[in-house]
C-alpha cells in the first residue's frame, strides 16, 4: 500500500510540476497562471495536450519546439521531476496520515518560490502570503483527524518564533536578508514546528549553512564577491525539505558527537 500511495503521488508531483512551470514563468511578470493556454515562446504555437505530457513529451521531442524547433529549456522537465520526486518522498515520510496533503503542498510552493527566487531575486507575496492559510487549515484538520492539538499548538509558536528569528537578521541587518526571506521563515516553522523542536532547530541551520557554503563557493571560483547577491529563500527550502525528513536524525547525531564525545 505505501508503494502505491509512493507511485501515486509520484504521478501527481509530475503532473503538478507541469503547472508550477507556468506559475514559475508567469507570477513574477504579474501574468494569470489560467489563461492563455501555454504555447512556444518562438512561434506562439499553442501546446498541444499530447506534447504537454510531464518529461516524456520533452524527452520524446528532443527538448524542441514539435512546430519552429527552437529549443525548450530542460529546465521543464527539471521543475516537473522534481516536484514528483518531492511528492514521493513525502509520501514515504509521512504515509496514509492526515498531514500528507499539507506537505505535498509545501513541497510544490516550495518548489515554485525557489525557482521564481533563482530567476527574480524575489519571493512574490501571491504564493507566500496565502501559504500561512492554507497551512494553518490543512495542519488544523490533521490535528483533528489524529487529535493532535500539541502538535498544531508547536507548529503555531514555531511559526511565530522562526519568524522572528528572521525578523530580528533583517532588522539588524537589512542589506543581507529581504523580508520575503523573513515572510517565508514563517511559513517554513509552521511546518518544521508541526514534526518537532529537533526539525525546527535543524531546518534553522541547514539553511545557513547551505546558504553560507554556497556564498563561499562562489567567491571562491571568482564569480563573485562578498557583497553579490544570492538568493537565500532556496536555501532556506532545501534547509527545511531536510529538516522534515531527517531533521531529529541530524540533532540526534549532532548531539551525539558533541555531548556524548
Amino acid at each position: 500500500m505505501t508503494l502505491l500511495l509512493a507511485l501515486s503521488t509520484g504521478l501527481l508531483g509530475l503532473l503538478i510540476g507541469s503547472f508550477l512551470n507556468v506559475v514559475i514563468w508567469r507570477v513574477p511578470r504579474g501574468e494569470s497562471v489560467v489563461s492563455p493556454p501555454s504555447a512556444c515562446p518562438g512561434c506562439a504555437a499553442q501546446i498541444r495536450p499530447r506534447d504537454n505530457v510531464p518529461v516524456l513529451s520533452w524527452l520524446l521531442l528532443r527538448g524542441r519546439c514539435r512546430d519552429c524547433r527552437a529549443p525548450v529549456s530542460a529546465r521543464y522537465p527539471l521543475v516537473e521531476a522534481l516536484t514528483g520526486a518531492l511528492f514521493v518522498v513525502m509520501a514515504l515520510r509521512f504515509g496514509f496520515s492526515a498531514a500528507l496533503p499539507a506537505y505535498l503542498y509545501l513541497a510544490a510552493v516550495g518548489v515554485a518560490l525557489a525557482f521564481i527566487d533563482l530567476d527574480v531575486k524575489r519571493l512574490p507575496d501571491v504564493l507566500t502570503l496565502p501559504s500561512y492559510a492554507v497551512g494553518a487549515v490543512l495542519l488544523t484538520g490533521a490535528a483533528v483527524a489524529g487529535d493532535d492539538g500539541h502538535a498544531l499548538l508547536r507548529a503555531a509558536l514555531g511559526a511565530l518564533a522562526l519568524f522572528g528569528v528572521y525578523f530580528a537578521i533583517c532588522f539588524a541587518y537589512p542589506a543581507g536578508m529581504g523580508f520575503g526571506d523573513v515572510k517565508l521563515a514563517g511559513v517554513l516553522g509552521l511546518y518544521l514546528g508541526w514534526i518537532g523542536w529537533d526539525a525546527w532547530a535543524a531546518g534553522l541551520l541547514l539553511g545557513f549553512f547551505l546558504g553560507g557554503f554556497f556564498g563561499i563557493g562562489v567567491v571562491l571560483v571568482k564569480r563573485g564577491g562578498r557583497k553579490t547577491a544570492v538568493p537565500f529563500g532556496p536555501f532556506m527550502l532545501i534547509g527545511a525539505f531536510l529538516a522534515i525528513l531527517v531533521g531529529p536524525e541530524l540533532v540526534d547525531a549532532y548531539l551525539g558527537l558533541t555531548v556524548g564525545a
